[in-house]
């Protein structure tokens, strides 16, 4: 194939020769490749979801063991409550709490440093859903175009008259569009996604920084 190429080019002195050959061979790979996109979308998610699931706390229910453990003075024995949790707010805290003799000020800005570590955390591979629903139309339009071109350059061969070779070429056409609809099929879901997951990554990260809030509240109480 290289060499028919190389051939051609040579023989024509145009690229353009050599991208109409290149568009020769058809647009099917771009199919393919918006097929494994989606199968990346859909584990991607699915992984996220599940893992937002296994780690998410009930705010009000933590505060109150964060209140009934402070007001206790067991400092101990709620990080030792926080170390046996996964989610955002008792590994945060946690974090605070290890610092919490070097005052208020300081177990705010180790608070602020971990929320940051664990939105990294929650956001692995969410970046690649929002690079799916934003490029997978293009993609999916790039087929549709090498679709057209080759179904226009076998017009061109047929010389363009007669009614079956043009309802060949016709259907040819209605096919290279199926890619513009399989990449919209494959973005919009992804673009779905993205948004359910980063909007629950804002509540957890809201909901951590009010239990955040209110562990140096008291911190500030307790030192006056």
């Amino acid at each position: 194939m290289p060499l028919l190429l190389a051939a051609e080019v040579a023989h024509t002195g145009s690229l353009t020769a050599l991208l109409l050959q290149f568009a020769r061979g058809g647009g099917e790979w771009v199919l393919w490749l918006l097929i494994l996109l989606s199968v990346g979308t859909f584990f991607i998610a699915f992984e996220r979801i599940l893992f937002l699931r296994s780690h998410t706390v009930e705010v009000a229910s933590l505060r109150t063991l964060i209140m009934d453990r402070l007001n206790a003075g067991d400092r101990d024995g709620l990080l030792g409550s926080l170390k046996d949790q996964t989610s955002m707010a008792a590994r945060v805290l946690a974090n605070g709490l290890r610092d919490a003799d070097r005052g208020p000020e300081a177990v705010a800005e180790l608070c602020h440093g971990a929320i940051g570590i664990e939105k990294l955390r929650y956001e692995r591979g969410i970046n690649y859903l929002a690079t799916v629903g934003s490029n997978a139309p293009f993609i999916g339009l790039f087929g549709t175009v090498m679709g057209v071109i080759m179904a226009f350059d076998q017009l061109r061969s047929m010389g363009g008259a007669g009614g079956a070779p043009n309802d060949r070429v016709m259907g040819a056409i209605a096919e290279a569009l199926i890619a513009t609809g399989v990449g919209l099929l494959v973005a919009i879901p992804s673009i779905i996604f993205f948004n359910l997951i980063k909007a629950r990554i804002k509540r957890e990260t809201t909901g951590t920084q009010l239990l955040v809030d209110t562990l140096v509240a008291y911190l500030r109480s307790e030192s006056k």
